[in-house]
C-alpha cells in the first residue's frame, strides 16, 4: 500500500536501532532508510509503501519502505 506522511525523523534503540517516522498518528519503522533521513529531529514528508513482508526485531510499527521525502521546516 502506498501512502504519503509527514512527520520527524526519531532514532529508536530497540536491539542495534532503527530508524522511525512518527507521525502525529502512527510510528513507522524506516526500511534500509537513505543515509540523507538517518538524522533524529528532522521533519519531513514520506512517500512510499507499506512492506507487509518485512519482519523486523523492534516491531514498533509498520514497516515503511522509503520511496521519496523533502525536507520541511
Amino acid at each position: 500500500m502506498s501512502i504519503h506522511v509527514e512527520g520527524t525523523i526519531e532514532r529508536k534503540g530497540f536491539g542495534m536501532g532503527t530508524w522511525a517516522l512518527v507521525s502525529s498518528k502512527e510510528t513507522y519503522e524506516l526500511h534500509k532508510a537513505p543515509a540523507d533521513l538517518q538524522k533524529a529531529g528532522l521533519k519531513v514528508k514520506v512517500s512510499g509503501q507499506i512492506r507487509e513482508d518485512v519482519m523486523t526485531i523492534a516491531m514498533i510499527g509498520p514497516v515503511l519502505e522509503v520511496a521519496s521525502f523533502e525536507v520541511v521546516n
